[in-house]
């Protein structure tokens, strides 16, 4: 199963709230911090509503 890493590239100071619960929801909590996720629907869909603050890359 494919997998992908999520790193966030842009702090969440300022940002709406239901933004940061995303950013904090999928793991990450600091700035260039980055987690590992299944390539599943959830998981694109919640980093598409930040996709201005993340980088999304395939994982092994």
């Amino acid at each position: 199963m494919a997998n992908l890493k999520v790193t966030l590239i842009r702090s969440v100071i300022g940002r709406p709230q239901n933004q940061r619960d995303i950013v904090k929801a999928l793991g990450l909590g600091r700035v260039n911090s980055s987690v590992v996720l299944p390539d599943n629907a959830a998981t694109r869909g919640a980093v598409t509503k930040v996709n201005h603050l993340v980088a999304v890359e395939a994982a092994e």
